[in-house]
Parts: structure tokens; C-alpha cells; sequence
């Protein structure tokens, strides 16, 4: 039986020296923790890059010039096999959060506290990181120091908080029993989404969701609160929005106590069918790289944390969100 507490304890470990860590250092620590042939995903602009020096010259080095010191502040912290190919991984989920002393992206520098929402997944191969998932949610950086790069949205826009229960972070070894009820849980609620061409009615949602569930999504869509409220702000506009859904794989998707999580590259395509975030309809297909965090409280889904990769999947589209505020901000007009 794999000990998963090996993993969290090898990325506990990383966390502490790579948030300490300042320039070249940072590629020294991801050179320790990594095996020759690391591979990073990150969002767009970051997307894939191969092998450590890549991973800190695109994203890790320009985020820690511009954010410091940073902070690492995790709600969710959890570990297992993937149910896709028994691989090991560890999920981490909350905010980075740092000193906003230098542009990053050309969005222009406060000086003031910034929090960066993240989820970062990472595999485990022979105790070294051999792969990372890292999302993080560039549109609400925008929305913090006061730009609105996207049409209003449907669902409420805030920083978003850990878990209502406060228990995400499952540094101890959890009940294997809890890990597999939530899993078929999970598992049962997909199942009926995706049978219901990603439009789960009221009563099939009310049998794997909890009445007053919460949906923690994405700056530019914005959380809802309950299952009526889901339906109207998110679920409602998606698919009027949006039509010949086609889901593809995961990469990864494991669950821990009462807790699961997943992620695609991408996991979702579909066809704009016009109005989805201001956006009319196009005949070109367009993908969706999304992760999961879900919370189980008993026999039902509690809570559910979302990313989407929106600038990826706005770029599909037409719209570079950050060429258009870096044009904004150098001549006044917009560019699309």
C-alpha cells in the first residue's frame, strides 16, 4: 500500500523552500525537487514547458519579482492515486499572496497586498515531482487592482474562501472508507452530468448536491449559492451560452477523506452558441482546461472550488485579455 504521507510530507517540503527561494535559487530548489524530465502546465499565458529551467524563467521567477515576500496560504491539501492511471499526485488549493511591488503581465503594480488564487497538482514518480498542474486565476488579479477585462458576470465576485468546515487540509492519513464514498459520490454526480449533455435538472442535482450548495467559480463567472441560484447564474447562462459539449479526459482525479480533485488539459470542448460572457456565436469549437476541488459533507457534495483557464479559452476566441489591457493602459483604446 503506497504511503501517501511520503508524498505530502516530499511536497510540504518543496512548498517551504521554493516560497523562500529568490531568483536563480528558485531554479536550484525546482532542480532538487524535480526529475529530468518535469513537465509544467500552467494557464496562458505560462501553458506547457519542459524541465525545471523553463518552469521558473516563464512563470515562477517573473511572479516572484513581482509579488514579494509571498505567502503561501492553502485551504486544501490532500493526496491519493489517480483513478485514471494509478499514478501518484498531491493537490494543493488557496491563495498565493505577496507585496504587489512590480508589474507581472504588464498589469501595473500596486504596492499593496495581492492574493492569487492557485491550485497546484503535482505527481510523484520515485520521490521527485515528475509533472505540475498549476492554475491560477489571472482575471481576478485584474479585478483587484481595478480592471474589468470582462463583461459583468453572472454569479458574485469576492475572494474566495477555504472551506466552510475549515478540515481541507488532510496533513494526517484519512479513513480509506471516507476517501471511496467520496469518490463514487463524485463519480455518480459526473456520470449524471455528462448523460445530461452538461445540464443536470434540479431534482437529478438535488440527489448528489446538498440544498445549500456552494460553487466557487472562476473570476469572470463569478459563485453561486444554493442549487436554485446555480441554475439561474451559472448553469442557466452556460448552456444557452454554449452547446455541443464534448467532454475528453482528465489527466488526473483522485479523492482523500472528504475531499476530491481533478483537472484536464483540456477536459471540455464546446461551441459558443452566443452570449456566453458577452460573446457571440462562432462555428469553432473551443476548449476548456478546468479543475475540481469538491467537499463531501455526508452523503451529498457541499462545496465545489472551480478553474477555468479563461484567457485560453477566450484567446479561442478572439480576445488576448492581457494584449487588450496592456493596450488599454499604453494608449486609452481597446484591442481585441
Amino acid at each position: 500500500m503506497v504511503n501517501y504521507q511520503d508524498n505530502k510530507s516530499l511536497v510540504l517540503r518543496f512548498y517551504d523552500e521554493l516560497d523562500k527561494a529568490i531568483g536563480d535559487d528558485i531554479v536550484e530548489v525546482l532542480n532538487r525537487y524535480t526529475t529530468d524530465d518535469y513537465l509544467f502546465r500552467g494557464m496562458h499565458p505560462f501553458n506547457e514547458q519542459q524541465g525545471s529551467q523553463a518552469a521558473a524563467d516563464v512563470f515562477w521567477k517573473p511572479l516572484r519579482n513581482s509579488f514579494r515576500p509571498i505567502q503561501r496560504r492553502q485551504d486544501v491539501f490532500i493526496a491519493g492515486a489517480n483513478e485514471i492511471d494509478g499514478t501518484e499526485w498531491v493537490c494543493s488549493m488557496g491563495h498565493l499572496m505577496g507585496l504587489f511591488d512590480e508589474d507581472w503581465l504588464a498589469i501595473p503594480a500596486t504596492r499593496k497586498m495581492i492574493f492569487l488564487p492557485y491550485v497546484d497538482f503535482n505527481r510523484i514518480t520515485d520521490g521527485l515531482i515528475s509533472e505540475t498542474g498549476f492554475f491560477c486565476d489571472i482575471v481576478r488579479i485584474l479585478q483587484q487592482v481595478g480592471v474589468s477585462p470582462l463583461p459583468l458576470q453572472t454569479g458574485a465576485a469576492f475572494l474566495t474562501p477555504g472551506p466552510q468546515t475549515h478540515d481541507g487540509l488532510l496533513f494526517e492519513a484519512q479513513d480509506p472508507s471516507a476517501s471511496s464514498k467520496t469518490s463514487k459520490l463524485v463519480n455518480k454526480m459526473s456520470q449524471e452530468l455528462i448523460a445530461s449533455g452538461i445540464h443536470s435538472p434540479r431534482d437529478e442535482l438535488a440527489q448528489t448536491w446538498h440544498e445549500d450548495m456552494i460553487w466557487f467559480g472562476p473570476a469572470g463567472i463569478g459563485a453561486t449559492y444554493t442549487i436554485d441560484r446555480y441554475e439561474q447564474q451559472h448553469q442557466g447562462p452556460f448552456n444557452d451560452g454554449l452547446e455541443k459539449f464534448k467532454v475528453k479526459s482528465n489527466v488526473c482525479k483522485f479523492a482523500e477523506g472528504n475531499y476530491a480533485c481533478l483537472f484536464g488539459w483540456p477536459n471540455l470542448s464546446t461551441t459558443p452558441s452566443g452570449g456566453f460572457m458577452g460573446y457571440p456565436a462562432s462555428e469553432k469549437p473551443v476548449d476548456m482546461r478546468i479543475v475540481d476541488i469538491y467537499r463531501r459533507d455526508g452523503d451529498k457534495l457541499a462545496e465545489n472550488w472551480i478553474f477555468i483557464d479563461m484567457l485560453h479559452f477566450l484567446k479561442q476566441q478572439g480576445l488576448d485579455v492581457l494584449k487588450r489591457n496592456e493596450s488599454i493602459l499604453s494608449t486609452g483604446t481597446q484591442t481585441t
